[in-house]
C-alpha cells in the first residue's frame, strides 16, 4: 500500500503490519479524548518509526466531543495534563509560535500565541502582585521568506536574553488521514523541525540545538494531495502519471481558518493550565484581553 507523508508517530506506528522493535505504546481515554502514548525506546524504534527517541503523545477529539460547546476547555484540560510533567518544574519557559500567520494552514503557531499568558514583564515588575506566578514568555518568529532569518536563530538570539529553562515550540502539522485533519494534537519531548508540515525542514528545534528541553505541540492540518489520490485508489501504490502533480500540493479543510483558530484557543490554554495551574476561562480571559 502506498504510505504517504506524515509527522504524526501514531501514523507511523499503525503503517507497520507488526509491532516495531524498540517502540512500546499504549492507549486511554481522558475527557473524551482518545490519547495515545508512543515511546521511541533506542535507535531501533527510531529507525523503524522514523521518530527520534522519545515520548510522542497523540490526543484525538471525538465527533461527539467536537459538537459540544465547552470542547475547548475540555480538550484544554486534558492537553495540560499530558503537557506539565513533560516541563521542569521551575524556571522561566520561552514559548515559541512557529509558521505564517498569514496562511490559515500554517498559522496555528501564530495564532496560539495570542492565546497565552505572558508573565515574564510582570513579575519583573511587579513581583507583590505576580510573583506567584511562572515566568513565561512567547515569540512569533515569522518565515523565512518574510525576515531572512532562520528561526534557530532568532531562537537563539532571544534565548540569551531570558534563559529560559524549557521550550514550548507550536507548529502545524502534516497527517496521513484526512479525519485527522485539526481534530488531533501530538505533544512530544523530541523538538521540532519547523516547516516540515509544509514540506519546507529548516533548522531542528531541540535540545541538541539549544541546550534546553523543547517540547514540541502540533496540530495536523494538511495532507499530501498524493495520499489523498492513493485513498481514492483504495490505497494503490502504482499511481497514473496523471496524478504524479499532486506531489506538489497539499489539501487542507475549505473552513480551516476557523478550526485552526479553536485547535489553537485549545492549545493556548493548555500551555496555561499547564505552566500556571487552575485557572478558570474567564480568568485566562481577563489576563489576555
Amino acid at each position: 500500500m502506498f504510505s504517504g507523508r506524515t509527522d504524526l508517530a501514531l501514523e507511523r506506528r499503525d503503517e507497520l503490519s507488526t509491532a516495531p522493535e524498540g517502540v512500546a505504546s499504549h492507549e486511554y481515554e481522558k475527557n473524551g479524548l482518545r490519547i495515545t502514548q508512543i515511546d521511541v525506546l533506542d535507535d531501533t524504534g527510531a529507525r523503524t518509526l522514523q521518530k527520534p527517541v522519545g515520548r510522542y503523545l497523540t490526543a484525538a477529539t471525538t465527533e461527539e466531543l467536537l459538537g459540544e460547546g465547552n470542547w475547548i476547555w475540555r480538550a484544554a484540560q486534558s492537553l495540560s495534563a499530558l503537557l506539565r510533567p513533560m516541563l521542569p518544574k521551575r524556571g522561566a519557559v520561552l514559548i515559541v509560535g512557529l509558521g505564517n500567520r498569514g496562511v490559515a494552514p500554517d498559522a496555528l503557531g501564530p495564532l496560539t500565541m495570542e492565546q497565552v499568558i505572558v508573565t515574564r514583564h510582570l513579575i519583573e515588575k511587579m513581583p507583590n502582585e505576580f510573583g506567584n506566578m511562572r515566568p513565561v514568555c512567547a515569540l512569533t518568529t515569522g518565515v523565512l521568506g518574510s525576515t531572512g532569518i532562520e528561526t534557530a536563530e532568532i531562537v537563539r538570539g532571544v534565548m540569551r536574553q531570558v534563559r529560559p529553562k524549557a521550550i514550548i515550540a507550536v507548529d502545524a502539522l502534516a497527517a496521513r488521514s484526512l479525519e485527522r485533519l485539526c481534530s488531533t494534537f501530538q505533544l512530544s519531548d523530541t523538538g521540532i523541525t519547523p516547516g516540515s508540515g509544509a514540506c519546507n525542514p529548516r533548522e531542528a528545534l531541540n535540545i541538541e540545538a539549544l541546550g534546553v528541553p523543547v517540547i514540541a505541540a502540533g496540530v495536523p492540518t494538511v495532507v499530501d494531495a498524493l495520499t489523498l489520490c492513493s485513498d481514492l485508489m483504495g490505497g494503490s501504490p502504482d499511481l497514473p502519471p496523471s496524478a504524479l502533480p499532486a506531489a506538489q500540493m497539499l489539501v487542507t479543510p475549505k473552513d480551516v481558518d476557523i478550526r485552526v483558530r479553536k485547535c489553537a484557543k485549545a492549545l493556548g490554554y493548555a500551555i496555561n493550565l499547564a505552566l500556571q495551574g487552575d485557572m478558570s476561562p474567564s480568568e485566562m480571559e481577563q489576563f489576555l484581553s
